[in-house]
């Protein structure tokens, strides 16, 4: 393979994929029927025409014939008034005519099964075209939703991988973090006050006994300097000791 032939052949497709991606369904439908228009004006017009060239035709065929039955006539008529000649004359023009009108006839032939086909033609395109009106809108309206529908993917799929979407998700992980920061500083602040109330009312008990213990000592407990009372009265053991004490003592006396 030559490389002008693989160079052709890759700018073919390069082309083809070009209008293949800028072809609009849409539009391409609006101008397909606009063409279809087109070619049914041409049609009709060469439908006319044709039924112009048939009647002409068909007219001169008529002449022509009508001609032939003249000349037959003006033959008959000479060679029964004697006159051969005139008669030869006639039917020379007679030929003539009939020659015209047999060749008439086979184009005039031909040109009813042309117009015929034309016809056939034209009320198969008319059909055709009244069905391509009737499509074009369904066709055109599910183009604009698959479209709709392409461009929506589209911009769903961008939204997912955009940047703004991620900024959106981290302000909202960082929304969560803060309302779990916000929840461990109350939660830490209503710890503090339960054992500060904790120390308030355990401090209160010990307080309480420390004065308790207090106001006894002091109902109890001497001025300072003054001593015990020699006259205090004694338990039966203490006087016991007491008594014995006090023999110690005399004995140490006397000695």
């Amino acid at each position: 393979m030559g490389l002008f032939d693989r160079l052709g052949r890759v700018i073919r497709a390069n082309t083809n994929d070009l209008i293949s991606k800028a072809e609009d369904p849409e539009k391409i439908l609006e101008q397909a029927l606009i063409d279809m228009q087109e070619q049914l004006v041409q049609l009709r017009q060469a439908v006319a025409r044709a039924i112009a060239e048939q009647k002409r035709t068909e007219q001169q065929y008529n002449n022509s014939s009508a001609e032939t039955k003249k000349w037959q006539q003006r033959a008959q008529l000479a060679l029964s008034k004697g006159d051969e000649n005139l008669a030869r004359q006639a039917l020379v023009r007679k030929k003539n005519y009939a020659d015209t009108a047999n060749s008439l006839k086979l184009q005039l032939d031909a040109q009813s099964n042309q117009v015929q086909t034309l016809k056939g033609t034209l009320k198969n395109l008319e059909g055709k075209i009244a069905e391509a009106k009737s499509k074009k809108n369904i066709l055109q309206a599910r183009a604009k939703a698959a479209k709709a529908n392409k461009e929506l993917q589209s911009t769903l799929n961008n939204i997912g991988t955009s940047g703004a979407m991620a900024a959106f998700e981290r302000m909202e992980e960082k929304v969560l973090a803060l309302e779990a920061e916000s929840q461990s500083a109350s939660e830490l602040q209503g710890s503090s006050l339960e054992q500060q109330f904790a120390q308030l009312e355990g401090g209160s008990g010990v307080e309480d006994e420390l004065a308790a213990m207090k106001a006894q000592l002091a109902g109890t407990s001497k001025p300072a300097g003054e001593l015990p009372s020699a006259k205090k009265e004694k338990s039966g053991s203490d006087s016991a000791v007491d008594a014995e004490l006090e023999d110690l003592e005399n004995q140490f006396k006397n000695l």
